[in-house]
């Protein structure tokens, strides 16, 4: 079973973190491991299979889960969200490819040549550009690998179309959003009360999303939201970067 980070209190990346066991009930404490021998004669009902650990009472009030685990639903089920939202949609983008990008007529155009940031505008930058007339603000933090992949390279093409229509796109190299402890994991979170985390395949195909309001996973998205912004490129500078060094 995989882990999911959902948030720690360290400043270096080291203990105390808790992680969600996805598909269970259960959250995974790391910390420090208990050794005095009068604390462990306190314990009680210990068996033989189990480890105690140290973490700060801050850990868990600011990110232990309040609310059971939420089913995956249809990402068609959040489209709504975009039009909906009050203030701010954010979006952290983890992946180094997505499938709906190399299926998409787009994608061959790319390919083929084309500026596909000069296209017309589609439905996505409609509505973005209507948001951005509301006083309304799409934002989303992009984590880029050295050197760019296949479909880093087709996003940071495509993103400069998103910029022109409103939407402000930043670039963060992986190495740093690990530093930060940022998530691993795609989401989008609208007015920072709805998060709505994707689910993927190992083709990197959407399978679905989870949307949470708990308090706990709220704080976790904040807190990487706020951590990833400070440290990350704009697009248009990012992309003279790029092009400088090639």
């Amino acid at each position: 079973m995989t882990l999911r980070f959902i948030g720690t209190t360290s400043d270096d990346g080291d203990c105390p973190t808790l992680y969600e066991v996805e598909g269970t009930d259960s959250v995974l404490v790391q910390g420090d491991r208990v050794t005095d021998p009068e604390q462990l004669a306190e314990l009680r009902h210990v068996k033989e299979s189990e480890t105690f650990v140290t973490v700060p009472r801050d850990l868990l009030v600011r990110f232990a889960p309040r609310t059971e685990a939420r089913e995956m639903i249809p990402f068609a089920e959040i489209a709504h969200l975009f039009r909906e939202f009050r203030h701010t949609a954010w979006r952290l983008e983890t992946r180094r490819g997505y499938a709906t990008d190399r299926n998409s007529p787009k994608w061959a155009r790319w390919k083929a040549g084309a500026d596909i940031a000069a296209e017309p505008l589609d439905a996505w930058r409609e509505n973005v550009a209507a948001a951005r007339a509301e006083g309304k603000r799409f934002e989303r933090v992009r984590l880029v690998d050295e050197p760019l992949t296949e479909g880093q390279r087709f996003l940071l093409d495509s993103g400069l179309g998103n910029v022109d229509a409103g939407e402000d796109i930043r670039n963060l190299p992986r190495a740093e959003a690990e530093r930060f402890n940022l998530p691993d994991y795609d989401f989008w979170l609208f007015d920072s009360r709805v998060l709505a985390r994707f689910v993927f395949d190992e083709d990197d195909t959407t399978l679905g999303v989870i949307l949470s309001k708990d308090p706990a996973d709220i704080a976790a998205a904040c807190q990487a939201r706020d951590a990833a912004w400070h440290h990350a490129t704009p697009t248009r500078e990012f992309a003279q970067r790029v092009r400088s060094a090639m």
